[in-house]
């Protein structure tokens, strides 16, 4: 049987382990090794790649394919430490080895790291640790990356609008019409931004129909000749019932845009898309649909969250205008002046308004009253009923 060498302490840490990395940037670490006996190494590489993968089965056929954006690979060393002359060196028990190593990240689109359901964008490095007549040892760590997509390009700061209109049919007898136009200011957002929507709906038709509107996120993954779409909603928000002969208008109704990752458009064989849906659901017929589209990005624009801000601090500004509250509220009555003798409180157990004393910190409390009644009448084994008709 043969006998390894065990290896105390073999990893691999980022110098920035927190970063969200972005084209061009430099990505460095170190790979630390210590050794329980003294231990020839022969070399310590790293592997660092970057890969979009697609994988589903239908049926027999496996569907599989692959796009690499990055690719790195590299022989470390150390300073300071006596090298055979085959290159490799020896360690020994009680000391901390670490092999430095930095890479830079290729300039361009890079596709941003995602998970989906039937594929996946992910970067990692690797390291190995080879031995003479040792299997390689190796360990991998991952690292995000997210491409920069600025939303303040003029493409997607121009507005986006579509009109749709549906004609109902009740066993084959027209029943009227449902119509739906939309606008928005701009396609590009980021997240916390405000999606300002302008909408009309009308309703022609005998039923009561509802207008929707949702953000949609569309996966779209490509592989062997073969496409795979993937669907889902992410937020939502609902307007008014319309009934029949009316119509409904919608001006600068919001919808936020919650955590999601940015975009991809520029991978062959995995598009990441978002749509604004607006919708109405009509009963015992199809939906009308409106897809707006939209770019996710990293570098927010600020005007859908700034906007709304600045809306809701000028309409408190103005309410408190219009409100003409006085500097200091009139003081209450007494309360000995309104209540009776009979009905005081004598021993407070719950929270009532304290006084005030002219001032606003003053705490506010409630008590639940204690009722003085009449005392019952004596106890007398006489009847008193009795007793008045032996009297008369």
């Amino acid at each position: 049987m043969v006998m390894f060498k065990k290896i105390k302490t073999f990893s691999l840490a980022f110098s920035e382990p927190d970063k969200v990395y972005t084209s061009g940037d430099k990505v460095a670490g170190r790979v630390t090794v210590e050794v329980t006996e003294v231990t020839r190494v022969t070399s310590v590489k790293v592997l660092a790649c970057g890969v979009a993968k697609v994988l589903w089965i239908k049926g027999p056929q496996q569907c599989k394919q692959e796009m690499e954006y990055l690719r790195y690979e590299d022989v470390l060393t150390m300073e300071d430490q006596p090298v055979d002359s085959d290159g490799s060196v020896i360690l020994r028990p009680g000391n901390t080895y670490e092999y430095k190593f930095g890479f830079e990240l290729p300039q361009g689109p890079l596709g941003t790291t995602f998970k989906g359901k039937y594929g996946c964008v992910d970067y990692w490095v690797k390291a190995f640790l080879d031995r003479p007549s040792h299997p390689t040892q190796e360990i991998k760590k991952h690292f995000e990356v997210m491409d920069q997509i600025d939303v303040n390009t003029p493409d997607l700061m121009s507005p986006v609008s579509a009109k749709k209109e549906k004609r109902v049919s009740c066993m084959f007898i027209p029943d009227g019409h449902v119509s739906v136009s939309a606008r928005i200011d701009r396609k590009g957002f980021c997240e916390g931004d405000d999606i300002c929507i302008n909408a009309d709906f009308e309703n022609t038709c005998s039923r009561i129909v509802v207008p929707k509107a949702a953000i949609v996120a569309k996966h779209t993954y490509l592989a062997n000749g073969q496409t795979k779409v993937f669907s889902q909603k992410l937020s939502c928000v609902r307007g008014n019932h319309i009934v029949s002969g009316m119509s409904e208008t919608w001006r600068g109704k919001t919808l936020r845009v919650k955590k999601i990752k940015p975009s991809i458009l520029g991978c062959n064989i995995l598009r990441v898309e978002y749509f604004l849906q607006i919708y109405v659901s009509v009963p015992g017929s199809k939906k009308i649909i409106l897809e707006l589209p939209l770019v996710i990005g990293s570098k927010s624009s600020g005007i859908g969250s700034r906007s709304s801000s600045m809306a809701s601090q000028a309409s408190s500004e103005m309410s408190w205008i219009d409100l003409n509250i006085p500097d200091a509220p009139e003081a209450p009555p007494c309360y000995l002046d309104i209540v009776s003798e009979d009905h005081r409180l004598e021993s407070p157990t719950t929270p009532l308004i304290d006084e005030l004393d002219n001032s606003f910190d003053s705490p506010i409390f409630m008590y639940a009253p204690e009722f003085k009644f009449m005392p019952p009448p004596t106890y007398t084994e006489v009847d008193p009923c009795i007793a008045n008709n032996n009297i008369q």
